[in-house]
């Protein structure tokens, strides 16, 4: 397979790689062969420079990058050493002091991934071999990228009105954000409505829940969707489009009172069901 992409940040299309792995203090270097790891990626295709440093995320390590990629030309790095999360953004960093596009590295997670969950020096080392050379395979196929901005819709939908759901459509409504709760039931409150006290101060759970769910009535930026399904989600981060289903209520809900007036009237009980109830050992039947 070719690899020589035009778009690869160098003027003549080749991909020129440099491997760093670190040590970690003792956290790597205890379980996986550090210096084995480096002598393999560099015998990988694309792979101009392999260095191991025992603290790669200092000042000193990442210099080491730099020069490295100045001196040597390249337009790839590569760092095996701890989670992303932790340190991915000082590296790209790095890589663009060098005047490397920050997204043309690939960090490979031989701590969490490896040295922490093994304690086979040797097998280890294998899997340590394997996530850098897939992290160099990868780096080898990334272009350079711009960061763009773009506008995000700060409204939220909350999917489910229990006290989860109404505390966090009232939090984010005293944050000054619009709130769209869904809920299936044709109230709010959840099973915590059901429950008599809460643990463990065994507070009245009503005396907890009602105000807020009278709260969430109130607040201009919540809209309150009950009796309601989500049926679809499309679109992408900060810009998603919502379907939501509302069930026939046969109620004018902007008229409603709760007064009950209408069930006399309702169809579904003019016709009298039965039911089967237990008085000690007899069975009768009672009308309702």
């Amino acid at each position: 397979m070719d690899n020589k992409l035009s778009t690869n940040g160098s003027p003549n299309g080749e991909i020129r790689i440099g491997f760093f792995i670190c040590h970690c203090g003792v956290n790597i270097s205890t379980i996986v062969n550090v210096a084995e790891v480096r002598d393999y990626v560099a015998t990988l295709p694309h792979v101009v420079v392999s260095k191991d440093y025992k603290f790669m995320c200092s000042d000193p390590g990442q210099e080491i990058i730099i020069n490295a990629v100045k001196t040597n030309k390249l337009n790839r790095v590569v760092v095996a050493a701890c989670s992303p999360l932790m340190h991915e953004g000082t590296f790209r960093g790095a890589c663009e002091k060098a005047g490397i596009n920050k997204f043309l590295f690939q960090m490979a997670n031989i701590r969490e991934h490896c040295s922490w969950v093994h304690d086979d020096k040797i097998r280890a080392t294998e899997k340590a071999k394997a996530l850098a050379h897939a992290a160099v395979k990868r780096v080898s196929f990334h272009v350079p990228m711009t960061v763009k901005k773009a506008k995000v819709n700060p409204d939220t939908l909350i999917v489910g009105g229990g006290i989860s759901g109404i505390q966090a459509a009232l939090d984010i409504a005293d944050s000054g954000n619009n709130v769209y709760l869904v809920e299936r039931e044709p109230s709010i409150g959840g099973k915590m409505a059901l429950f008599d006290k809460t643990f463990p101060t065994l507070d009245c759970s009503a005396c907890i829940l009602t105000p807020k769910m009278v709260s969430v009535g109130h607040r201009d930026t919540i809209k309150l969707y009950t009796w309601s399904e989500v049926v679809a989600v499309s679109g992408f981060l900060g810009n998603f489009k919502v379907t939501i289903k509302k069930k026939a209520r046969y109620v004018d809900t902007d008229k409603c009172t709760g007064c009950g007036q209408c069930w006399s009237h309702c169809p579904a009980t003019r016709f009298p069901s039965k039911r089967q109830v237990f008085f000690g050992d007899k069975l009768i039947n009672e009308k309702r």
